[in-house]
């Protein structure tokens, strides 16, 4: 029996590491740079089959003839270009893909200009810090080579807050960051910074994350109680949405040092993990999709595969363990 047969059959017959490595190309490149520690050049070619085959294809060719997807920016969800967008950044598209160029353009230029950043909505005249986030990643991984990206990442980080982190509700009043727009400001300044080779903003990249730390990864600061039940499960993709693993895969993403205070979150981690080696698929945030990318009742490979890494990253013994200042 093949290892493909053997998964068909039962999650049980095959190794987890093999049950990941027989899934979409948009898994198997990740894992074999991140979990198998493959060369460059095995992984690189792997990555390069995203855009032609399984999920990356099947989005790609759901491209509008004018560049957007489901004919929309930022709705609807979760089909519009915005989002679709994201997802093929966390499938591992080709940073040059052309149709995916193109599309960060149409959200560039079809976009109302305010504050030095973007707005979908007439009405609205903020250029709210999470929407602005999520394009300014996007551009940033497909290298689109605009100044206005530039002033999209100047304003995320003169808008942030005094506890360090960001809150799509400023401009209503809002005084303490938010884990959803903190998250999205983290990864999409990390992706800026890679892709202008610049470490300027690096000091709002260390606040947001000392953000997070301070909270514990979920704890409210104040009383110490889990703010939202929701973030110690994993989700994929998370859309806007912040959860735990999410923000211990961008600590790992970043080669981030272990601190101490991450430690319960690697907990709940390791707690999610199924008696057969693999995680949870996780609830899907509602809204309108393209295709489930894991129907039916499966483990999870994308949380699998994040979870390890995250694991990984942690376990790593070389790596410095960082005591938080008292």
């Amino acid at each position: 029996m093949s290892t493909n047969e053997s998964v068909s059959t039962s999650t049980h017959t095959v190794a987890p590491m093999d049950w990941l490595l027989a899934g979409d190309p948009a898994i198997r490149w990740q894992v074999e740079r991140d979990l198998v520690g493959l060369p460059e050049s095995q992984w690189l070619a792997t990555r390069t089959t995203v855009g032609r085959e399984g999920w990356g294809r099947a989005l790609v060719d759901l491209q509008d003839p004018g560049g957007t997807w489901a004919d929309g920016l930022y709705t609807p969800k979760w089909t519009s270009t915005n989002y679709t967008l994201l997802l093929l950044r966390r499938l591992g598209l080709d940073p040059n893909h052309s149709g995916a160029r193109r599309g960060c353009q149409r959200l560039l230029d079809d976009a109302q200009w305010v504050e030095g950043g973007v707005s979908y909505w007439q009405t609205h005249d903020t250029a709210e810090r999470c929407v602005n986030a999520m394009v300014l990643s996007v551009c940033s991984y497909f290298g689109v080579d605009d100044s206005r990206i530039d002033s999209i990442a100047a304003l995320l980080v003169s808008a942030r807050m005094a506890d360090g982190g960001w809150n799509c509700n400023d401009y209503r009043g809002a005084t303490h960051s938010s884990f959803h727009t903190t998250i999205s400001v983290l990864e999409a300044l990390a992706l800026w910074m890679g892709f202008r080779r610049t470490s300027d903003p690096g000091d709002s990249v260390a606040a947001g994350v000392e953000f997070l730390l301070g909270h514990r990864m979920f704890r409210s600061h104040r009383t110490g109680e889990v703010i939202n039940p929701e973030w110690l499960k994993a989700h994929f993709p998370p859309r806007w949405h912040y959860d735990v693993l999410r923000g211990l895969d961008f600590l790992a993403s970043t080669g981030a040092n272990r601190d101490r205070r991450a430690e319960e979150a690697i907990d709940v981690v390791r707690s999610s993990r199924r008696s057969d080696g693999r995680w949870p698929k996780g609830s899907q945030y509602s809204g309108e999709v393209f295709f489930p990318l894991e129907p039916g009742r499966v483990p999870g490979r994308w949380n699998t595969l994040r979870a390890l890494r995250v694991l990984r990253w942690w376990n790593e013994e070389t790596r410095t363990v960082t005591e938080p200042e008292s």
